[in-house]
């Protein structure tokens, strides 16, 4: 890429063109730019608070499912529940894994149904 040859004059290149002198002049009844309309959203709960509580809901729902007894441990839904609150659980990101324990809920609601029929 060619250099632009020095300029003699301090005058910037347009300045250099025009032959004229380069005037800087201030904007009237400019006004700084408005602030967002919206309003400040509500702060979300932060990572350690959200895991806490997701990790007591587990913990919650893990003696639900022990309290089953030897009825529901027979069950095959017993085993596949407690690998949705393990194996599953911690191998899934932090906003998977309310869904999987509203599942593994619904799962031990079921064997609790079956266990007080049997």
């Amino acid at each position: 890429m060619p250099e632009l040859p020095a300029s003699s004059s301090s005058r910037t290149p347009v300045a250099n063109a025009t032959s004229q002198p380069l005037k800087l002049i201030a904007v009237p009844d400019r006004r700084p730019p408005a602030p967002s309309a919206k309003p400040p959203s509500p702060s979300r709960a932060g990572f350690r608070k959200r895991y806490d509580e997701i990790e007591a809901h587990r913990a919650a729902l893990v003696a639900r499912l022990t309290s089953l007894g030897e009825a529901g441990q027979r069950h095959p839904g017993y085993k596949r529940t407690f690998k949705l609150l393990n194996v599953t659980f911690r191998r899934a990101k932090l906003a998977q894994r309310l869904a999987i324990l509203q599942a593994a809920a619904w799962l031990i609601d079921v064997l609790e149904m079956l266990t007080t029929i049997t």
